[in-house]
Order: structure tokens, then sequence, then C-alpha cells
């Protein structure tokens, strides 16, 4: 093999080896990672508080001020990260029922999606999640359309 060629190789699999920059963190530690200047930091802090799930929930107020980010990634992450730890109370559902009008669709679809892991405790966004079945986006439609059925299940005989 030629040595540009062998190092290459090996550089590469040392990149692939390498664990993601929120793994193995403590609930501190990632929260902190909110507050890095750096966005790719901030939606890293984000994304492995949601992989602590319940165990985060110190972290909600945190994630709601990320919900208000400049970057769309670090607005995305946080959604999803709120809807993992399942903290219905406090912050959480306005937060997420704010990222419901977010620019992006992609941070919609994500807050929506995570107020319907939320389940029923998210029913003060019920009326947000309807106005989202009107959305531009397809997918942020369908996303309203799940939560709402974990948030507002219909009621045995009830209409839509």
């Amino acid at each position: 093999m030629r040595p540009k060629l062998a190092l290459l190789l090996a550089l590469l699999a040392l990149g692939c080896a390498r664990k993601p920059p929120y793994e193995g963190r403590s609930v501190g530690e990632l929260e902190r990672m909110l507050d890095d200047p750096s966005p790719a930091v901030q939606a890293q802090g984000a994304l492995g508080l949601g992989q602590h799930g319940a165990e985060a929930r110190s972290a909600v107020p945190a994630l709601a001020r990320a919900l208000r980010s400049s970057d769309a990634l670090v607005r995305q992450q946080a959604a999803g990260a709120l809807g993992q730890i399942g903290a219905a109370d406090g912050e959480a559902v306005p937060a997420l029922t704010a990222a419901l009008d977010d620019r992006e669709w992609t941070v919609r679809r994500q807050a929506a999606q995570a107020l319907g892991q939320l389940g029923p405790a998210a029913a003060a966004a019920e009326a947000d999640l309807r106005k989202c079945r009107r959305d531009p986006n397809s997918l942020v439609r369908k996303a309203a359309e799940e939560a709402l059925a974990k948030v507002a299940p219909p009621k045995p005989g009830a209409r839509k």
C-alpha cells in the first residue's frame, strides 16, 4: 500500500473511532455546553441532555432559553431534548408552543414532536398544534397531527 493512502486510511479510522462530544458527560457539563459561544457545541449539549432523559430535568430552563437561539440547529436540538426529558411542567410547554411559530420548519416539526412526547401534560398547546395542521410544510402538518393524537386524544364517539 502506498504510504499516503495508508496514512489517509489510518486518519479516517481514528476519526470514525472518536465518540460524540456529548457522550460520557454529566448533565451539568452538558448544560454548560449550552452557554458555549459555538452553536455546534450548544447543539451537542442539547442532544446529550436529551439522551439523559428525565435525569436532565434540571436543564429544562436552559433548554427553554436555547429555543430562542439564533441558530436553527440549536433550537431544533433543544426542542428534541425537551421532549425526551419529558418535563411538561414549568417552562417546557410554553417554550415548545412558541417554537411552533419558528421561521424554520425543522424547528416547528421538532417542537410538535416534542409536545407529542409530553402527551396530555402538554394540553395547553392543543390550540397551537391545531393551527400547525395548516403549516405550509407537510412534515410539520404530519407532526402536529401525530402530536394532537397524543396530547388531546379524541374522546370515544367524538368527532375531530
